[in-house]
């Protein structure tokens, strides 16, 4: 996404009132007098500031929108990103669920296409299908780098909000390096997502598995869940959503379609199952210990079932979901000293982290 100086967004548009300064030789002074022909040519090229924006957005629906597909899988509706020629599409992996078999619909035709599960990577919430057979005319999307999204640049969502499909809303990247957690099922904490990118644009059940592209027409996104404001009786918070960046977007499809699974996730795993702990006054407190993986991180630095978690490296453990983000921030190999409880006593281990 570009929002460089030669692409800037309307608040940068502001327009000076010309004045036109006449100075009085007699008098020796100036002064300052307003020119009605000034301020016409100001209205005009705020006029011709607006339609450069506008055709810019045209430009990009035009480029993207065949690129992004309705995905119907069992009674549920999603999106998703063709991404070459060879039918494979990313998507999420809350979108396609547990279903094998997917009907798609593309941008450029109304003709619904069959599609096969290549792979599912729920750590990432990301999975790639596959058309079969291969349409012709299939327009792959252009992917950028996330690592020159910047706070402020303008973007658009595309997707089938509601399954409203081939539908477009506008906003910009509100933040980067977002750690977020999904709702799991019956109440369970999801997938952990890192450095996610928050926008503004809205993104609606249904949009989950498009495209969040710039204004030079690539994706830097794959938006997948919206902020939920508890306060609104659990309903999404307008204006924040997250999309999973570009480049882990690429990574986990490049080696599904390569290898048919992710064979490097590049997160960081203790190897244990938990579930969060109460303390005395019913808040949460730990992350217990109920299931370690035989030969992983935590097992060989001596951590063991009962144990109660309450800090990786500096940052405080209270429930399963914090110890989750804490992990998300770090890589596999890495070392970590973990502090936890065990029959009551404080106790450390230096863990050197396994992979998911």
């Amino acid at each position: 996404m570009d929002a460089s100086p030669r692409r800037p967004g309307p608040a940068r548009r502001l327009m000076l009132l010309l004045t036109v300064v006449v100075c009085a030789a007699a008098a020796g002074g100036c002064m300052a007098l307003s020119s009605s022909q000034p301020e016409t040519t100001t209205r005009a090229m705020a006029q011709r500031d607006g339609d450069d924006l506008q055709s810019d957005y045209q430009s990009v629906i035009r480029n993207s929108l065949p690129s992004v597909v309705q995905i119907q899988a069992g009674d549920s509706l999603g999106s998703g990103i063709v991404y070459d020629t060879k039918g494979h599409v990313v998507t999420n992996a809350h979108v396609v669920g547990d279903a094998k078999s997917l009907r798609v619909t593309i941008a450029t035709g109304e003709q619904t296409l069959t599609a096969k599960l290549v792979s599912s990577y729920p750590q990432q919430d990301l999975a790639v299908i596959k058309l079969d057979p291969v349409p012709e005319g299939l327009k792959p999307a252009t992917f950028g780098d996330s690592s020159e999204v910047e706070v402020g640049h303008i973007v658009l969502a595309m997707g089938s909000p509601l399954g409203l499909s081939s539908s477009v809303t506008q906003g910009i990247v509100s933040a980067v390096g977002r750690t977020v957690s999904e709702s799991g099922t019956g109440g369970a904490t999801g997938a952990t997502l890192a450095n996610m990118v928050q926008t503004s644009a809205a993104i609606n059940p249904g949009n989950s598995g498009g495209a969040l592209v710039n204004l030079d027409s690539e994706v830097i996104g794959i938006p997948t869940l919206a902020a939920v404001d508890p306060q609104q009786g659990e309903g999404a918070a307008p204006g924040i959503g997250f999309a999973i960046p570009a480049s882990m977007v690429k990574t986990v499809a490049d080696q599904i379609i390569a290898n048919g699974r992710v064979t490097d996730s590049g997160r960081a795993a203790l190897g244990i199952t938990a579930r969060t702990v109460l303390d005395d006054n019913y808040e949460p407190s730990g992350a217990a210990v109920v299931e370690v993986v035989k030969g992983g991180a935590a097992e060989q630095a001596g951590l063991r079932v009962g144990d109660i978690i309450t800090k990786v490296g500096s940052t405080e453990i209270t429930t399963v979901t914090s110890l989750a983000e804490a992990l998300a921030s770090m890589n596999p190999g890495g070392k970590v000293v973990v502090g936890y409880l065990r029959d009551g006593d404080s106790r450390t281990a230096q863990v050197t982290l396994g992979e998911v």
